[in-house]
């Protein structure tokens, strides 16, 4: 649950049955949790534990292109050195100092730390060695990012984590001297859905805290909660002085210090204790209920939680396969809406509950939290033979480019149900396969690996594009916003207890 140990790159024999010969890959979306970080806030000092740590050289030089003259067309980078400030003894202001002595590198609350950056530019590297080294579906140079769509949370270190990851694909080496910088697409926080967005979307905030709640009944009293309280009491406040699932700090909180402080140096750990394997194990079991159980358990949790999010990432494949190209207005350079190429591969800086949604709305979760680095790739492929789109089918081929002045065509396939869409877009369907891999382990989905029509045959983790979009439509919202402010106030499973359902069917 902290730090990922990434698995060596794929053999010659792996390579052949991954990726077989009749299948050509057609789109990548790959979403990365953010690399290793600071606490979301201070915790167990009185265990020793130092409240500020000292792992963001980052802070030593920090760059923001926000200045200009007043000529607004021209902007530069200004450059600045970063000091935290801290309150002394008296209130008076001192300057703040890191469990090293240093001053200069001190990282703010849940900051990406020099390992984080470390290890997503890594995770990098290794999509590189494997799309472009391994099997050439990128291309080693870059002019340009047209065929491809970056985008982050509007949360720094998921910004900065695919900033890492992607410069590991392609760095200055690997990008010609004429490469313009990539578009990266970001949401107003009031819109982002490439989380579960808990702050803005008051219904899914009413859910979260009741499955909360119902995690808390199960555990609080429980034998593994008698055994976490063991163990770590002795270090939690006299105001709340038993570890639960609602403490203070609650035990998921109490986890995140523990795998924070598990990935970084000595200088930050804390006593032996904390790291006991039987009380981790249960620790990241009760955390996973409390967190993850509803996308499991609830259709309408999965909906208002990462529905939208894989609405889209359906609608993108389903574009690919069916109307010639996804394109994208958003990831397109320049002020036009002109989108020439179509998009091959897409990389988004997300976070640990963007993950573990994704696997538990599909029925697929490990039961394990997602480390920091963790990534799902979502692969798209394509029959050999069936490579073109087939005349007949839902719409006419979108041309490789359009007039800068003209948007392109709406996608007619955009959140159609797949029962509305004609039998020849069915069909074309049903020659495209889509397969997850999560940490680069293939993931097995019980809806598509249930029937042999819905899954390559001989390989239940490939999915056809048909059954997998059946299996998202059942909770992708029509109305994400409006979803958000419906059921208010009517508990667990919704009006008349009617919502629930098991994820992947």
């Amino acid at each position: 649950m902290t730090t990922l140990t990434p698995r060596e790159p794929y053999s010659q024999e792996e390579l052949q049955k991954l990726y077989p010969r009749d299948l050509k890959l057609q789109l990548v979306q790959v979403f990365l949790r953010h690399g290793e970080r600071t606490p979301v806030s201070s915790r167990f000092q009185n265990a020793g534990l130092a409240e500020y740590w000292p792992y963001c050289t980052v802070a030593r030089q920090m760059i923001q292109m926000a200045t200009t003259n007043k000529d607004l067309s021209q902007w530069k980078g200004f450059e600045w050195h970063r000091k935290t400030e801290a309150f002394g003894d008296k209130d008076e202001a001192v300057v703040a100092v890191g469990a090293t002595g240093d001053i200069e590198s001190i990282c703010q609350h849940g900051e990406l730390t020099d390992k984080g950056r470390e290890t997503t530019y890594a995770l990098g590297e290794r999509l590189r060695h494997l799309y472009v080294d391994q099997l050439g579906f990128m291309p080693k140079i870059k002019s340009d990012t047209e065929d491809m769509y970056l985008r982050a949370t509007p949360i720094p270190r998921a910004l900065e984590s695919m900033q890492q990851a992607f410069w590991g694909m392609y760095p200055a080496s690997a990008r010609t001297q004429d490469f313009p910088p990539p578009v990266i697409v970001a949401r107003s926080i009031s819109e982002e859905t490439l989380f579960p967005n808990e702050g803005n979307c008051r219904r899914f905030r009413q859910l979260a805290r009741l499955w909360a709640d119902k995690a808390a009944l199960r555990w609080n009293e429980s034998e593994q909660m008698n055994y976490i309280n063991s163990v770590l009491s002795k270090w939690m406040p006299e105001t709340s002085p038993k570890v639960a699932v609602d403490s203070h700090p609650r035990l998921s909180g109490i986890n995140d210090t523990i795998n924070a402080s598990d990935a970084h140096g000595p200088a930050t750990r804390l006593p032996s204790e904390f790291y006991d394997t039987k009380l981790r194990q249960y620790m990241e079991d009760i955390a996973v209920d409390e967190w993850f159980a509803g996308y499991n358990e609830s259709a309408e949790y999965r909906r208002l939680g990462i529905g939208a999010l894989m609405g889209d990432v359906v609608d993108r494949m389903v574009s690919t396969a069916v109307d010639g190209g996804w394109r994208s207005e958003s990831s397109a350079s320049g002020t036009s809406t002109s989108t020439g190429k179509a998009i091959k591969f897409a990389m988004s800086g997300c976070h640990d509950t963007t993950l573990a949604a994704i696997l538990g709305s599909l029925g697929a979760s490990n039961g394990r939290w997602p480390p920091f680095t963790s990534s799902i790739a979502v692969e798209l492929f394509s029959r050999s033979e069936n490579t073109e789109k087939k005349p007949g089918s839902l719409s006419t081929p979108l041309k490789s480019s359009f007039d800068s002045n003209t948007p392109p065509p709406p996608s007619e396939t955009a959140r159609a149900p797949l029962s509305s869409l004609p039998q020849a877009a069915r069909q074309s369907m049903q020659d495209h396969y889509v397969r997850l891999r999560f940490n680069d382990v293939p993931v097995r989905i019980p809806g598509c690996a249930a029937k042999p029509q819905n899954h390559l045959p001989g390989d239940e983790t490939f999915c056809t594009l048909d059954a997998f979009k059946e299996i998202v439509d059942k909770f992708t919202p029509k109305s994400w916003r409006e979803d958000c402010v419906t059921n208010l106030g009517e508990g667990l499973y919704g009006k008349d207890n009617k919502d629930k359902s098991v994820a992947g069917c």
